[in-house]
């Protein structure tokens, strides 16, 4: 007679030959408490997830400089043509600049030429003034006549194709950038200064004063 189970539950077929048991993988820590398995913690997932993808890196390479090929035909004459002005246009520019240097050159080179020639004349006026002042007195004094006449009047002459200029007459209004006076006098008929006598006449070329004439002025009260 077979006995039954107690609590009349059925039993697993081959309990008898296969009982069924269970293995707790849990580990157990020093204090007791059971360890979780670990599990992949969010950081690495997150990184894993954002991490950067590298990039091609970028070059200044011309994608065209590997081709092996020569422009021909229209293109090659095109090509030429361009590289024919780029040059023209370079000597016509070096050219130009060449010209304005000369064309300042030549401009200083006329000013110091004319400056140190302005200087040559003012040199042999100043060396030439008593011999002229002497002569300026024979006139006025009437001693000059004949061959002396014509020779004072020939050294004017020259001195008039350098330039230069002799200033400083009776009635002339005073002008102390042109008149030195010497003496002065007044007049209760006079209006103005003007120059009433002149004891040397004064001598410039252009512009420069080389003497100022050196006159008595007479002026109103």
């Amino acid at each position: 007679m077979t006995e039954e189970n107690p609590q009349g539950t059925p039993e697993p077929e081959g309990s008898e030959e296969h009982p069924f048991h269970f293995t707790d993988k849990r580990k157990v820590n020093n204090s007791g408490e059971q360890s979780r398995p670990a599990e992949p913690s969010d950081e690495a997932a997150s990184d894993d997830e954002t991490a950067p993808v590298a990039e091609p890196a970028e070059t200044d390479v011309d994608p065209l400089e590997g081709l092996d090929f020569e422009p021909s035909g229209e293109a090659a004459e095109a090509s030429e043509v361009l590289k024919a002005k780029a040059e023209a246009a370079e000597h016509l520019d070096a050219l130009q600049r060449e010209r304005a240097s000369f064309t300042n050159y030549r401009n200083r080179a006329l000013r110091d030429q004319e400056a140190a020639r302005n200087r040559g004349v003012q040199d042999v006026l100043a060396a030439l003034l008593p011999v002229l002042d002497d002569v300026e007195r024979a006139k006025q004094h009437g001693e000059l006549s004949g061959t002396m006449a014509a020779i004072a009047e020939k050294l004017d002459q020259s001195l008039q194709k350098f330039g230069v200029e002799r200033f400083g007459k009776v009635g002339e209004e005073f002008d102390p950038n042109l008149h030195e006076a010497l003496m002065h006098s007044t007049d209760a008929e006079a209006t103005a200064s003007t120059v009433n006598l002149v004891v040397e006449p004064g001598y410039k070329i252009g512009e420069k004063v080389v003497r100022a004439a050196r006159v008595g002025v007479v002026g109103p009260e």
